[in-house]
């Protein structure tokens, strides 16, 4: 059996019913949930992951716990379509381990005098996936017509792409895209905006062909076709999605090697993070990416080092990656809930930021598991010189209170928080009633507390901003009065911050611009509209036989140099 039919035969079999299954195993499952009866003919089916068949062929398989939901990349809008969207499409530019832009689809690019114009020369050699929309179902050859269709297709409201907002008030609204000729295209901007270029090597940006889009209409997002090192085979939605080689990938090695190295991905969608990681043990997944609470002390020690009994069994992996793990705190004073509320007292917001032993909660309750949030909202490695922000002191925190007449009769402060994070409020709470704040915590789901916070209907409450582009204006945004929610969940309003972020926008001189960052991030730690609590680290534990798996500060999955032997 070749690995074609082998895929065939058993990652497009359905999982048997559950009615079925039931009746087969009445008497010894009677006791066992409808979920656990489909976990096990899920299981049953992936058995053959470790097949001889397999032997010769280099597999990398993951697991995606929340699922993927669709693989057009005008919706690649959280980290898992994300990841997988990266392995099947390139961009003009991405960025590299440095957080600096390179060249990718474009070899180079020239920029007018203005700022305003954008000029990319693209690569000659670069054709994509085979798919039937072609003639004699051949992938055609890239060109500048394909970058306009696909960056187009991305502010258009037929899309209705959940990243149409990289686009707004930036591009020109007359002709924003343009190809000059089949490897020269143009963008064009209403105004110099320095991030343009970290914007272009998001996944929204990806290039794809109009006539399998236009084929496919809305089945695209289970019918891909792009130019990444890898191309779709399947998909079983809830069981796997497998991806295979692109055998006429464009991209070399550094020692002139094809890419990518792998013959294929195979992606999971255990829904159950305790299952992944017995997935893991059994080397049936290449790698995990982050470590459940419930099983991160049989892994890590409080340093967040190996345990002694896991060396020589799997690889460890950590490094900073660009997201900022922070509490929000509503600032519309016209709104009622802050009308009433003692947080609307900066010393308070304040005096929350000094009550927070953030070192002491990085190490129990996250295992070290990245870094105490003592400088400002914009997290390490976006600006040269990080500003000063709040440490542990809980007698400045007393004092502040003091200052504004806090009393007992202030009210509680509810904390909206999600499951994964409620045993860290509840830290976080005690640690305030120790001053004397008093904060309820409450626990929601994630996408009740995204609704609440868009409407402007939570006070207080955990956040996070991951990058979408590495340049610090994507954090120092959050704050700009003239942004919605998202991204300024907080309504922050500061008409002096609000100058300092227009300035920045137009300034060419790196060192500038980042005194004008520096200067706003210093102005949202002393109004403290938010409380920083860690700057995140990705941590993957990855099979020994997995090679070339390399981190980077927006925590990819990068694959096309990875090796399995």
């Amino acid at each position: 059996m070749n690995y074609q039919q082998f895929d065939k035969k058993y990652l497009t079999t359905p999982v048997p019913p559950y009615a079925v299954v039931a009746q087969k195993t009445q008497r010894s499952l009677l006791t066992i949930s409808v979920s656990r009866l489909i976990a096990i003919a899920i299981c049953a089916l992936f058995i053959c992951c470790t097949s001889k068949d397999y032997s010769n062929k280099k597999v990398f398989t993951y697991n995606e716990t929340t699922g993927i939901t669709t693989l057009d990349p005008a919706f690649a809008k959280n980290q898992s379509i994300m990841w997988a969207v990266h392995q099947l499409y390139n961009t003009l530019v991405e960025v590299d381990s440095n957080v600096q832009i390179i060249p990718s689809l474009a070899t180079k690019w020239e920029i007018s005098n203005d700022r305003k114009i954008y000029t990319f020369y693209l690569r000659n050699d670069v054709f994509f996936h085979d798919n039937i929309a072609f003639a004699n179902g051949k992938g055609r050859k890239m060109n500048a017509a394909d970058v306009v269709y696909s960056l187009q297709r991305i502010i258009d409201k037929q899309t209705a792409s959940s990243g149409a907002w990289i686009f707004n008030n930036r591009v020109d609204s007359i002709e924003p895209f343009k190809a000059i000729d089949d490897t020269t295209f143009q963008l064009k901007l209403l105004q110099p905006f320095h991030p343009i270029l970290g914007i272009l090597s998001m996944q929204y940006c990806s290039i794809l062909p109009k006539e399998v889009v236009e084929k496919f209409g809305k089945d695209f997002r289970n019918n891909p076709c792009g130019t990444g090192a890898f191309k779709f085979f399947m998909w079983q939605e809830g069981q796997a999605l497998v991806l295979h080689k692109n055998e006429h990938y464009w991209e070399k090695d550094n020692d002139g090697s094809n890419l990518p190295k792998l013959d294929a991905i195979k992606i999971t969608f255990f829904d159950n993070k305790a299952t992944e990681f017995l997935q893991f043990r059994q080397n049936k997944l290449s790698f995990i990416n982050d470590i459940d609470p419930s099983f991160k002390d049989e892994v890590l020690t409080k340093a967040g080092e190996l345990r002694k009994e896991w060396n020589n069994k799997l690889v460890l992996q950590k490094h900073a990656y660009l997201n900022t793990e922070y509490l929000g705190i509503l600032m519309d004073e016209n709104n009622e809930l802050v009308k009433n509320s003692p947080l609307k007292i900066k010393a308070v917001r304040q005096a929350i930021n000094y009550a927070i032993n953030r070192q002491q909660l990085m190490m129990y309750m996250r295992n070290s598991i990245g870094f105490a949030a003592e400088s400002g909202f914009v997290p390490y490695g976006l600006l040269s010189n990080n500003v000063k922000g709040y440490t542990y002191n809980p007698a400045k925190a007393k004092q502040l209170l003091q200052q504004v007449g806090y009393n007992d009769k202030f009210p509680a402060i509810k904390l909206l928080t999600i499951p994964v994070y409620a045993d860290i409020a509840s830290f976080i709470a005690k640690q305030c009633e120790d001053v004397g704040i008093k904060i309820q915590v409450e626990v929601v789901q994630k996408s009740l507390l995204l609704e609440q916070t868009a409407k402007s209907k939570a006070l207080f409450f955990r956040g996070s901003w991951i990058a979408d582009y590495p340049d610090a204006e994507n954090y120092l945004a959050v704050f700009y009065s003239k942004n919605p929610a998202p991204p300024n969940y907080t309504r922050y309003k500061n008409t002096a911050y609000d100058k300092l972020y227009e300035q920045a926008l137009q300034e060419t001189n790196d060192s500038t611009r980042f005194t004008l960052y520096r200067a706003m991030d210093k102005m949202i730690i002393e109004d403290a509209p938010i409380v920083p609590i860690w700057y995140d680290m990705a941590i993957q534990l990855v099979n020994n036989s997995v090679k070339g798996l390399q981190p980077n500060t927006l925590n990819l999955l990068e694959l096309r140099r990875v090796d399995i032997q």
